[in-house]
């Protein structure tokens, strides 16, 4: 881990980090990556936007209008805009293309650069392709980011937190009357770390690329709403409502304190313990978003020993305590088999043949056949 972060964070350890930085101030760091150039090409970008199951967006500013294009997105249309950078009209626009590192090695290496952070809370890589002039405005995230500069320069302008006004019946969340405090210039190789709330305008100075990795950040309401559901599906406490003694109503339109009452007592009668608290942030956390889809593997292997299990870019793999996540399923293993599960979670990575002294082999060839996992050649 240590290796893994060394340079990244400039001087700092991933504690001291944690420490002075995390969602209390940015970060900008020369030459994080030296040497970086961008974790996909162009091509591949544009072929990736033009997947259904790839979210994709193309924004164009002309003067102070703003348009948004929500994909998939022509191949074709974006290699003709590269063509035409040069022309003023089409110079301000950029491309922003979610999870490419579920589809990309090297934007996948990039993520787990930042493994200093629980996996429950890393997100994925979002690369922009941007031409001169091109950005997304400026605009107020409610997550952590990191922002990894390839190919090409853009330039930041940073505002401390406050209560941002936000542009009437634009397309985009922009703030209105932005005032930038902060400038940085972030040329390949460089990083600028930004907490929730800061807000931020980015614009391209040549045709450029920017990777920005992003963390989940489970809103309050949206745990709350997904628990329901998990607590619906576990089975909620049932009764029929009767009145025998119901008289003639004389204001029918009224509910009655009866009704209230009935109701009153089903919910109160709705509980849950720490443990299932537990089982559903698991579950919820290790769930792939809707977009995402897992091809079953065609190849047919019968062992597992003298090989390397790599966990799917795609797959999140958690535990806590005796339980274990992937892709939302759960699952409670011996005591034994803890460990080299933990492992494989910890580094994505581990020998197939400690897994199969564990007894896990026919786990793991289970999760191969369904494409959470790979297995490659050495152990």
């Amino acid at each position: 881990m240590r290796g893994m972060v060394r340079g990244l964070l400039d001087e700092l350890t991933p504690g001291r980090f944690l420490r002075r930085h995390w969602q209390k101030r940015p970060l900008f760091v020369r030459r994080a990556l030296p040497g970086f150039r961008g974790a996909i090409g162009t091509n591949a970008l544009f072929a990736l936007a033009a997947r259904s199951e790839v979210e994709s967006r193309l924004v164009e500013r002309r003067g102070k209008r703003w348009q948004v294009t929500h994909g998939p997105l022509s191949q074709s249309r974006l290699t003709r805009l590269v063509r035409s950078n040069t022309r003023a009209g089409v110079r301000n626009w950029t491309l922003l293309v979610n999870g490419v590192n579920y589809y990309s090695a090297p934007a996948e290496n990039l993520l787990r650069r930042f493994s200093f952070i629980p996996q429950a809370r890393l997100d994925d890589v979002m690369v922009s392709y941007a031409a001169p002039g091109g950005g997304v405005g400026p605009h107020v995230d409610s997550y952590d980011v990191f922002l990894v500069q390839g190919a090409g320069r853009r330039l930041w302008r940073l505002a401390r937190p406050r209560p941002f006004a936000l542009v009437p019946d634009a397309p985009l969340s922009l703030i209105d009357g932005f005032r930038a405090e902060e400038e940085y210039l972030l040329e390949p190789g460089d990083m600028l770390y930004l907490p929730p709330g800061w807000g931020h305008d980015g614009v391209a100075l040549d045709a450029c690329f920017t990777c920005s990795v992003g963390f989940r950040a489970p809103r309050g309401a949206e745990l709350a709403a997904s628990f329901l559901d998990y607590l619906h599906e576990r089975g909620l406490p049932d009764a029929d409502y009767r009145d025998p003694g119901l008289r003639a109503a004389r204001r029918p339109a009224r509910i009655g304190p009866d009704l209230i009452t009935f109701a009153g007592a089903q919910l109160a009668r709705i509980r849950w313990t720490r443990g299932d608290v537990e089982e559903f942030l698991g579950r919820y956390l290790s769930t792939p978003k809707p977009n995402i889809v897992f091809s079953p593997s065609k190849r047919r292997v019968s062992r597992i020993a003298g090989k390397t299990i790599a966990l799917h870019a795609k797959t999140q793999f958690l535990y806590l305590g005796a339980r274990f996540f992937i892709n939302g399923e759960s699952f409670a293993p011996r005591v034994d088999q803890r460990r080299a599960l933990a492992e494989l979670a910890d580094r994505r990575r581990a020998s197939g043949r400690r897994l199969a002294r564990a007894g896990l082999e026919s786990l793991i060839l289970d999760w191969q056949r369904a494409g959470y996992l790979r297995l490659e050649s050495g152990s």
